[in-house]
């Protein structure tokens, strides 16, 4: 299909011109949101408002009471499937698709831009949002990333690439501080960002709460625009997460353009104030205000249209098809219609199909694996074995399903997470299925029947009994048509086709950032570039499942691998073809993955690296070449000497695999390169980097780690005296504190609780966020009841400063 996208680069000169019109005031005011979801409109100069959303799967626009965090009714929309399902597609033009609908969903309800995708790198397994983000690889997230933005732009709707840096944990997430090497967060961290903008130019750019290297990311300049803009080529505008401004005067200083949400009106007079006390140069709010005029001069040129919801749906239904991965096959699968069926599990007939908090869709459907069976007159008997809001076992479910499974030929046994085991707001603490499920599963398998096991979950999970059961199909978090992508599957209607975009490792010990993980303060990347199949594979510690695998119904040969020459210079490019030949009885798609392997070095580097990838649909016995073209950037590291990417002479190895430990064939190409400069050496300072070949967990000393971030890890943040920045967790010492920490909680079991009893997830979600929410954000908790003089006075009483204090709560 051709490919559209509606970038800012036309409209820009025209919002230049009308700026100029503007006064300080008018400028300011575009700088901040004029609701929870609408940007400020200037009526005099024809400047809209716009109403942006939460995504990225799917459309969440609040109709009535706003929030950030899923729990308010939103209209119905189309639910796809998650990141973490989708970026196991490895299928740039699925995800162009998949764009393309969300686009015009957001036409038909006037969002201007769509909050999302999420670029954030799966540094641990135990991330709780880790469902909404797409691999642990760089390259694959920017690639889906831009494709998935290059689809909802064609439709001139916008999008708004998340969140901008470091975000790789949620506890603390409001008030963390990520310490990273300079060149980790080049080569892992920023990567999938600058592929994703570079490619497709997303409207906005959402930085994250957190605090990158001391500095918050909304007033970080070299995150936000010395890197985006100045060597990236960035032109759309910055914008915060809800609540995640630090200091509204730095964050203009820094090109930090959209604070969000609305907050009385007081980030516009901190940004006038400034500007006339000489505090702030005038120009940089211009540019702000160009930015922001841009994309609403951009958004009024979207044409109303309405969208084809059942299109939709059975779209949601082939992405979600397209990205289950075959992690077993045994000798099971496809199942015969006719065989007598158990279906056992819940999530069968309830499923789990979606994350928890911001990005919760309320989808205009949902078919279940039960509903498709029967809308197929599929004869099954079910049973449901576990509750889904119950860990433990229930003696009398099991005992129900163990009755249902000896009768029938065929065991689907479906099981996974429930949503209070992942969730925006905390993070996992292991990565096991409940206790329910697992038990399941194992008194099933002592019936000795036949077993199909089916995973839902937004996150690696540890499979016990993956050596007893006969085949296992996951389907991560698959949207709202899940039921008929494994109604397809299972019956071998079509052939699984995705590849695990992240590690299953053996243990939880032996991922590479437990130790410095979900920590409230400074948070130590010192695994540094070793996240993901980049340490296992270096030290040849054993896993589950691989990066990159996943099984097929039919069977891939991989021959003819010609490099299109021997030896480069390093700006030169570098053609590579493969033949690939389905051997097998169906049709079916393989996903051809190449890998680098560089050359040994006085710096540390991974013992491989996907440098790029391609899905080929083949028939029976068909052959396809599969041509890549490699230029300078994938034989590159980022040199900190040189603060550039630096290719090094040398021999360098083309892997072209069907997973990260599964390379089929391979060559080599001697580069030879015209660039200068010291390469780092830590051999001596920091042999941690070199020698990966230990048992148990990775940890590199303190001091080892500090050599290569080349200074003092900072000191731990000060709880006294009180700030802006204190959290409610902090002012608990406090008497004042404590009774702001009660009236949240019982707001919090009020609101959100009820009198039902099943909004437990919610519950919880909101307390762990609170505990680490910083004082300056209470004002858009409480809607601007509390405003930033009141905030400030609360905070003097509570250092001691009585009548400062008590003349802040009496201002407005």
């Amino acid at each position: 299909m051709e490919k559209v996208n509606h970038t800012l680069k036309s409209v820009l000169p025209r919002a230049k011109e009308l700026v100029k019109k503007m006064s300080l005031e008018e400028k300011a005011s575009l700088c901040s949101g004029k609701n929870f979801w609408n940007t400020k409109e200037i009526e005099r100069l024809g400047i809209k408002s716009m109403m942006v959303t939460d995504g990225p799967h799917g459309l969440r626009k609040q109709a009535g009471d706003s929030d950030h965090l899923g729990i308010n009714n939103s209209v119905s929309t189309t639910c796809f499937p998650t990141a973490v399902a989708t970026a196991c597609s490895f299928d740039r033009d699925l995800l162009y698709e998949m764009g393309i609908a969300l686009g015009e969903e957001c036409v038909q309800e006037e969002v201007a831009v769509i909050l999302g995708p999420g670029a954030n790198i799966k540094r641990s397994p135990l991330c709780g949002r880790n469902f909404e983000y797409f691999s642990e690889d760089p390259l694959l997230t920017g690639e889906m990333a831009a494709a998935l933005i290059g689809g909802i732009q064609s439709k001139n709707i916008g999008t708004s690439l998340k969140h901008y840096l470091a975000n790789n944990q949620e506890k603390a997430r409001l008030i963390s501080n990520s310490v990273i090497d300079e060149r980790a967060l080049r080569e892992i961290y920023l990567t999938g960002f600058e592929i994703a903008i570079k490619k497709a130019q997303p409207w906005t750019l959402m930085c994250s709460y957190n605090k990158i290297n001391d500095i918050y990311a909304s007033g970080h300049k070299l995150l936000m625009t010395d890197i985006p803009r100045g060597e990236w080529g960035f032109e759309g505008a910055i914008v915060t997460d809800w609540g995640a401004m630090n200091d509204r005067v730095e964050g203009i200083q820094a090109g930090l353009d959209l604070e969000m949400p609305a907050f009385d009106g007081a980030s516009d007079r901190l940004i006038v104030d400034a500007v006339r006390a000489g505090k702030l140069d005038e120009k940089l709010v211009d540019l702000s205000a160009v930015r922001m005029t841009a994309i609403a001069l951009q958004a009024e040129e979207t044409q109303a249209t309405h969208y084809d919801a059942e299109a939709h749906n059975e779209l949601a239904r082939r992405v979600a098809r397209e990205s289950a991965v075959l992690l077993k096959l045994g000798n099971v699968l496809p199942v015969d219609k006719h065989k007598k069926i158990a279906l056992i599990g819940e999530f069968a007939k309830v499923p789990r199909y979606q994350g928890a908090g911001s990005s919760k869709i309320s989808p205009n459907r949902i078919t279940s694996v039960s509903d498709a069976f029967d809308a197929e007159n599929i004869s099954y008997s079910f049973a449901p074995g576990y509750s889904a809001t119950s860990d433990e076992p229930n003696e009398a479910l099991i005992t129900e399903a163990i009755g249902v499974a000896k009768e029938a030929d065929v065991i689907f046994a479906f099981v996974g997470l429930p949503d209070s085991y992942e969730s925006e707001g905390f993070d996992r603490t292991h990565l096991n299925m409940p206790k329910a499920h697992t038990r399941l599963i194992d008194e099933l398998v002592a019936t000795g029947k036949k077993i199909v096991v089916v995973i839902s979950a937004g996150g690696v999970v540890n499979i016990p009994w993956r050596d007893k059961v006969d085949s296992i199909l996951l389907m991560n978090l698959s949207g709202q048509n899940n039921g008929y992508a494994a109604y397809d599957l299972l019956f071998g209607d079509y052939s699984p086709s995705g590849k695990l975009a992240e590690t299953y490792p053996l243990t939880l010990t032996e991922t590479p950032s437990i130790a410095h993980f979900g920590t409230g303060g400074n948070i130590e990347y010192r695994e540094s570039i070793y996240v993901g199949y980049r340490y296992y594979d270096k030290a040849q510690k054993q896993v589950m499942y691989p990066f990159g695998h996943g099984l097929s119904y039919t069977t891939f040969t991989y021959s003819g691998l010609k490099l299109s020459a021997m030896k480069i210079g390093d700006r030169d490019t570098l053609q590579v073809e493969v033949v690939v030949t389905n051997t097998g009885k169906q049709a079916g798609k393989e996903i051809v993955q190449l890998y680098i392997s560089a050359p040994e070095s006085t710096i540390y580097k991974p013992m491989r690296e996907l440098r790029d990838f391609a899905k080929v649909e083949l028939q029976m016995n068909e052959s396809k070449t599969v041509t890549f073209t490699l230029e300078r950037r994938a034989f590159a590291y980022y040199n900190i000497n040189v603060k550039d990417w630096f290719v090094e002479s040398g021999d360098y190895k083309i892997e072209i695999g069907a997973s990260s430990r599964d390379i089929r064939l391979n060559d080599t190409v001697t580069v030879d390169s015209s660039q200068e400069g010291a390469i780092p050496d830590y051999r001596t300072a920091a042999p941690g980097y070199y020698n990966l070949l230990q048992p148990g967990t990775y940890d590199v000393p303190k001091e080892q780690f500090e050599e290569v971030l080349g200074r003092k890890v900072p000191e731990e943040r000060i709880l006294r005296p009180f700030t802006p920045n204190s959290t409610l967790g902090d002012i608990r010492v406090h008497w004042i504190g404590r009774m702001m920490n009660k009236q949240v909680e019982k707001s919090t079991m009020k609101i959100f609780a009820g009198d039902e009893g099943d909004s437990s997830d919610i519950v919880k979600m909101i307390q762990e966020m609170a505990v680490d929410m910083p004082l300056r954000q209470l004002g858009m908790l409480s809607q601007g009841t509390l405003s930033v003089k009141r905030i400030e006075g609360l905070i003097d009483i509570m250092n001691g400063h009585i009548l400062k204090g008590i003349r802040g709560l009496m201002k407005k």
